[in-house]
């Protein structure tokens, strides 16, 4: 019902896909400035445990919000793909396979923010454990979810090179906001590896080199719920996508 009833217009996947982007975006940057932002003292455990046990609420929210990104993220990789398939069904299965490989590692990241919380409570398994040990435990595991949140974007810079690509090649779309998503592409790549490779590096260069992912996310969203596609060059390129793939069949029936 869902497919006949999108399938009369790719404009509706585009807006459906659009909100979803927009609502990702909001979600991540509400949770990072007004959850993590405001519970975590850089280098300090023992206030950072302080001030989540005296909001675990507010720290599980936090947690809940980036579940329901993930969540919305399979909605996007649909919508997605199935705009981007008339340029390029391959590439754009692989785009879609790199982002359900990020959405994954991101969604089991959460592990590590939920360990402080069991860290932090009054359960008597704990009593081996001090006090200074379970707050230098509960940092390491929030240290870890930063870590684990690069690593998960390193599929999604592959996910926004190929989109971009696909975009820049569609006729549909602008070929501006695919340069943009590649540029995002590369600056995610190029964060979560020097994370790992050049920390000290990584931090002076954020959060500046998050920039260009912002605004091109948020121009494409912005985009597709705006404007949408082009209907009918997105139609012409579905009937060339299956001229070509007949030609193929035929060809290969015949040998």
């Amino acid at each position: 019902m869902l497919a006949t009833t999108i399938g009369a217009s790719p404009n509706k996947y585009a807006r459906v896909a659009g909100i979803a982007y927009l609502i990702i975006i909001l979600a991540g940057l509400l949770g990072e400035m007004f959850v993590r932002n405001t519970l975590v003292v850089p280098g300090d455990a023992a206030a950072t445990a302080q001030r989540i046990a005296a909001a675990p609420q507010l720290w599980r929210a936090g947690i809940a919000g980036d579940l329901l990104m993930h969540v919305l993220d399979v909605l996007v990789m649909l919508m997605l793909y199935t705009l981007l398939r008339p340029v390029s069904k391959k590439l754009a299965l692989m785009a879609l396979l790199f982002n359900v490989v990020q959405t994954a590692v991101l969604a089991l990241n959460k592990l590590n923010l939920l360990v402080p919380l069991f860290l932090l409570s009054k359960s008597a398994y704990l009593g081996p454990l001090e006090p200074a040990q379970r707050e230098a435990l509960a940092y390491v595991f929030i240290q870890a979810h930063g870590y684990g949140f690069g690593i998960g974007l390193i599929f999604f810079g592959f996910t926004c090179l190929l989109e971009g690509y696909l975009i820049r090649r569609s006729g549909y779309l602008p070929r501006l906001l695919g340069g943009m998503m590649q540029a995002a592409g590369v600056c995610y790549i190029a964060n979560s590896l020097l994370l790992i490779l050049a920390p000290e590096l990584a931090n002076s260069l954020f959060p500046f080199i998050m920039l260009p992912p912002f605004l091109g996310e948020s121009a494409f969203a912005a985009w597709l719920v705006i404007r949408g596609v082009d209907v009918h060059q997105w139609q012409e390129a579905k009937r060339a996508r299956r001229a070509k793939q007949r030609a193929a069949t035929a060809t290969y029936s015949t040998v």
